[in-house]
């Protein structure tokens, strides 16, 4: 079984001294560190499959918001701390809205940098299992027949049996067939855990 890397810490900045004295900070707490100077950089070896967080200057050549835009886009961003030595809240409400994890002024203290990895990196955790388990229900979405995948979006609307066999044209026994193999398939004992499942994947039960 593949072992999963370890969390990085990335940390994009085009002025050296603060690239390295960040960079001794954070691996002094025993984090991996991965520091780049310019966006550019980052991206010729940035692996989406990396866990961790982006430490991110917000004013550097190449532009911080570009970057976390351009990583958005290709839907492979991880949770971004943005970084900047002008602490205008303006600034700090637009990197907010444009998802970052959190807003730090230069010069960055110490304490509040490294709070702000670790909840930065516990969302990318919990963010990362959530797409695991999401991956896995549509896996087991996938080997259903068309009609049981009829059968199972009626059974999530709340619909018995006996309706499903009248929307469906078929007879109730039937259905009852459907819904045992495909209640095996995904795993579920009850209509509630369907129903719960399906809401991960986003199928409307309506």
């Amino acid at each position: 079984m593949a072992v999963s890397p370890s969390p990085t810490v990335f940390l994009v900045d085009d002025d050296a001294p603060v690239r390295d004295a960040l960079s001794r900070l954070l691996r002094a707490h025993r984090f991996a560190v991965a520091a780049f100077a310019s966006p550019k950089e980052f991206l010729e070896h940035y692996n989406p499959d990396t866990p961790g967080c982006l430490v991110l200057d917000l004013k550097m050549r190449g532009n911080g918001f570009g970057l976390q835009r351009t990583l958005q886009e290709k839907s492979s961003s991880p949770p971004v701390i943005f970084l900047t030595g002008h602490g205008d809240i303006p600034k700090g409400v637009q990197a907010m809205k444009h998802g970052a994890s959190d807003f730090l002024t230069k010069p960055v203290n110490d304490t509040d940098l490294l709070a702000a990895v670790r909840v930065a990196i516990e969302k990318d955790r919990s963010l990362r299992q959530e797409q695991a388990e999401v991956s896995e229900i549509r896996a087991r979405l996938a080997t259903l027949t068309p009609r049981e995948r009829e059968v199972l979006e009626h059974v999530v609307a709340g619909k018995l049996n006996k309706q499903i066999a009248d929307d469906l044209g078929t007879v109730e026994q039937t259905v009852k067939v459907h819904r045992a193999h495909l209640m095996e398939k995904m795993r579920v004992r009850s209509v509630a855990e369907l129903v719960r499942l399906t809401e991960c994947c986003g199928i409307d039960a309506s």
